[in-house]
């Protein structure tokens, strides 16, 4: 399961990289984030009543570190290769592995990881665009306050119901970036079509 949800995510965001010349990356973003909204919705139902002020803070924080991770990362995938993005962004949640063990084996299985990933993307390192590289390492940062707030989302919230209202809160706040930058390419139906798609898979 963690083999094909990895890679289910990263043929998500290929797709979104062929995306990018229709709808840009906040358009992607856009796409990507409103459909998977309407997606887990549809499938959990959440309920919204009967949630504390530290449940609602929870998912805010949920949300908003969802939609600034993708937003950060489609704009870094937008001018570097996907494979050096992923591997920048990982630096994230391997640092948060290493500071979260308290065992030294940590370090080599993380330094192991990073080495994998590396070795995978390193094609796209020789001419890395300056900004594009910035982008991967706050989207890593943001992953670092996803898997926190998702955490604490989780323990509040039953069953995927908190990541359903989390991804609800993200649509809306990239809605508008998405709307402001692409505009009515949106509406066209194969743009919509593989935004739903990026959706799914990823």
């Amino acid at each position: 399961m963690v083999v094909c949800s990895a890679l289910s995510l990263q043929f998500g965001s290929a797709v979104a990289a062929t995306l990018f010349p229709r709808a840009g990356a906040l358009g992607v973003v856009a796409l990507r984030l409103v459909f998977s909204a309407l997606l887990m919705l549809a499938v959990c139902r959440p309920r919204v009543r009967g949630h504390s002020r530290t449940d609602w803070a929870a998912v805010t924080g949920l949300g908003i570190a969802l939609g600034t991770m993708n937003s950060l990362f489609y704009q870094a995938v937008e001018r570097v290769p996907l494979g050096a993005a992923v591997t920048l962004e990982l630096l994230g949640p391997l640092v948060l592995s290493v500071v979260g063990s308290r065992r030294a084996l940590s370090l080599v299985w993380a330094g192991l990881a990073l080495a994998g990933v590396y070795l995978l993307g390193s094609g796209g390192f020789d001419t890395l665009d300056l900004a594009g590289g910035a982008y991967a390492l706050g989207a890593g940062a943001m992953w670092v306050a996803y898997i926190l707030f998702n955490s604490r989302t989780g323990a509040r919230f039953p069953k995927a119901d908190g990541l359903a209202l989390a991804l609800a809160l993200a649509a809306l706040l990239s809605a508008p970036l998405g709307v402001a930058s692409a505009g009515r390419a949106l509406l066209d139906p194969v743009t919509l079509g593989l935004g739903a798609a990026v959706a799914v898979l990823s």
